[in-house]
């Protein structure tokens, strides 16, 4: 709440901290905003660890149900998603909140805020309802002791925080390890595209630049629109997981299978790019015009198409982690933690790289996209040649150093 907040009222804060009104530089407020982000992706990572653990605590140890878990997981992330791209779309949310708008906040500000405020309410809501109607067996205190008697037995001492990490690595079985080099190596094709997806929209394919107040927002309102379609791909896909791992050999080949997916949709904004360009219209005073229904309909229908192996993302991994560190012995919140890395790492060197690199091969998006899609394509080899397939059922075993 605290970040939505920072975010919500970064402008306001901004402004009452000397920022001035206008088009100019507002360093207080961007100062603001990045602190509350980083406080939001902080609050996010921390909370979908313990989630995903507890998803595998109430599964029993039964592999079947873990996968199902996280496939109902990942949907209902897509329902999520659609309704706050739903609301984000809505230009005049703001009205239901009139004191949103502010001097300093305009009416696209005075948006943004109204879906935090919204935000905030379905956060305590639902945190309430959570901490109320669900319940888990917490470890007898006896079977705790056990544990701490094996621990020291093995010479191990439950240390906290980045020691418990460590140990975890250092302790982690051979099909972990390839888990998270296939992860990695996963993230590393979609966080290009995550970061600029609407940005390629805006730039590519409509022809704009940043400051433009016509073809650029047109390209980023598309590009909103495309990832609503994905959202949708996502939630049908997200169902239709379990039933397809089961059609195609297990759910590692149809992982491995859907990274190709997704190298070829990386692959194909080169051509989407390349069509926009050649389509290039001007009207009679010489005015750059939007891209052809063609180009837009095509580019969209790409941004639908990553829904498919979106599905296989938000859900697998997360559910081969749960069954290999259920057959180990492992805690399931630090393993899902420890899998956390293999996703918070890439997202931190692309984002330190993915400006650099587009740079150095002249600046737009399609560099970053290009090693996506090779670092895609690996991903599915690994997962196709290197992991190991789990077990048809995970027999239960005593969670050891979970952190819920």
């Amino acid at each position: 709440m605290i970040a939505v907040f920072l975010i919500g009222f970064a402008a306001d804060l901004g402004h009452a901290s000397g920022d001035t009104l206008g088009k100019g530089l507002k360093p207080r407020a961007i100062a603001v905003f990045v602190v509350g982000f980083w406080i939001l992706d902080v609050a996010n990572n921390m909370l979908q660890g313990p989630c995903r653990a507890l998803l595998a605590d109430l599964s029993g140890g039964k592999s079947g149900r873990m996968r199902t878990a996280n496939a109902f997981f990942s949907f209902f992330m897509a329902v999520g998603n659609i309704l706050g791209y739903a609301a984000g779309s809505y230009s005049h949310l703001f009205k239901v909140f009139p004191f949103s708008k502010t001097k300093a906040c305009d009416m696209y500000c005075a948006n943004l805020k109204s879906c935090f405020f919204i935000a905030i309410f379905l956060l305590l809501s639902l945190t309430t309802i959570a901490l109320t109607l669900v319940r888990e067996n917490e470890l007898p205190e006896k079977d705790e002791q056990e544990i701490d008697e094996k621990l020291a037995g093995a010479g191990k001492s439950k240390v906290p925080f980045f020691g418990e990490i460590f140990g975890a690595l250092k302790d982690l079985p051979r099909p972990m390890w390839i888990l998270l080099l296939v992860t990695c190596l996963n993230w590393i094709a979609w966080f290009p595209f995550f970061l600029y997806d609407t940005d390629w929209m805006a730039k590519e394919v409509f022809g704009g630049q940043v400051g433009d107040a016509r073809l650029y927002d047109l390209g980023v309102r598309a590009g909103a629109l495309g990832l609503l379609l994905q959202s949708v791909v996502l939630g049908f896909m997200s169902l239709g997981v379990e039933f397809l791992g089961k059609k195609i050999g297990g759910a590692k080949r149809l992982w491995g299978i859907l990274n190709f997916v997704l190298a070829i949709c990386l692959a194909m904004t080169i051509l989407v790019t390349k069509m926009a360009e050649k389509s290039r219209q001007h009207d009679a005073a010489g005015t750059l015009m939007g891209p052809t229904p063609g180009v837009k309909i095509g580019a969209l229908l790409l941004f639908a198409a990553l829904g498919i192996p979106l599905a296989a993302t938000f859900s697998i991994p997360f559910a081969l982690a749960s069954i290999f560190s259920s057959n180990a012995g492992s805690g399931q919140g630090l393993s899902l933690g420890v899998l956390n890395l293999a996703i918070v790492v890439p997202q931190m060197l692309v984002s330190l790289v993915g400006g650099p690199w587009d740079d150095l091969f002249g600046g737009g998006n399609l560099p970053g996209f290009v090693v996506g899609a090779i670092a895609a394509a690996a991903s599915g080899v690994l997962a196709l040649t290197m992991l190991p397939s789990p077990p048809a059922d995970a027999k239960p075993a005593v969670a050891m150093g979970g952190f819920h």
